[in-house]
């Protein structure tokens, strides 16, 4: 596969001169210097440089430790569940989740992630409203992870259309919980895209890379409860619709 072909050694968009391994190199192995806090956030999510061997980035760090206690969610698996959203988006080719690991930093083990600047000029209810290819993949991504918590604000537009996503702690869950601002697409036909990339996901989960890494991440039954939804996208063909035992949209929606 050549370099063109291979979307992890293109630069990453919104990341000037960075491809996705070079990215995760520094993510792993670069020093973490806290530049401050984002205190709207509401587990501690640490505003940071990374540094090595000459290559510096801003990125994002999220302890263990700093993590809230929820009702639905076991205590401490946040921040591995950020990075199995990244190894889902990753295996997609999407790149909706920017690169990020699990590591230790300052204040122990959490997940670091690189930090992308948004495209302050985009209205985020006007970007929600709309019917962006970009916003659509991410849908689909939505139902795939589970994500109880896709707020206009986890949204991050770039000037060229593309949309990352951001904020996945609570995704992964083995019961139903998606809720989300983009249904716009709901009981949609899938597009064809999206069908080969949910094919190839599903044999990644059974008996690929993907499968093992996001074993290393989550449990053994999340990781089944996964595949399952996977395998009910490609047999429905279509978005999935809200669920009636759960709240569709989250609060508040930005």
């Amino acid at each position: 596969m050549s370099a063109e072909s291979d979307p992890r050694l293109s630069s990453i968009p919104g990341a000037s001169g960075l491809d996705d391994d070079t990215a995760l190199r520094l993510l792993r192995e670069g020093t973490i210097e806290v530049a401050g806090r984002l205190v709207e956030a509401t587990n501690m999510t640490l505003y940071c440089t990374i540094r090595l061997e000459g290559l510096t980035a801003e990125c994002v760090y999220k302890p263990v430790r700093g993590e809230r206690p929820l009702w639905d969610f076991p205590d401490g698996t946040l921040a591995a569940r950020e990075v199995a959203a990244f190894e889902v988006s990753a295996a997609t080719g999407w790149r909706i989740v920017p690169p990020s690991v699990y590591r230790d930093g300052p204040f122990g083990p959490g997940m670091c992630q690189l930090w992308i600047d948004a495209d302050p000029e985009t209205d985020l209810m006007t970007l929600i409203r709309g019917r962006n290819p970009a916003l659509r993949r991410m849908a689909v991504f939505d139902a795939v992870v589970n994500n109880a918590d896709r707020k206009g604000g986890h949204l991050l537009p770039l000037p060229d259309g593309h949309v990352y996503g951001v904020d996945h702690g609570v995704c992964f869950s083995a019961e139903d919980k998606l809720r989300t601002v983009l249904w716009q697409w709901r009981g949609k036909p899938l597009p064809r895209e999206a069908v080969n990339v949910l094919a190839r996901l599903e044999r990644d989960i059974e008996r690929g890379r993907l499968g093992r890494r996001l074993r290393e991440l989550l449990t053994l039954r999340e990781v089944e409860a996964t595949w399952e939804r996977v395998r009910r996208l490609l047999s429905t063909g279509i978005h999935p619709f809200p669920s009636d035992d759960w709240p569709a949209i989250p609060w508040p929606p930005i």
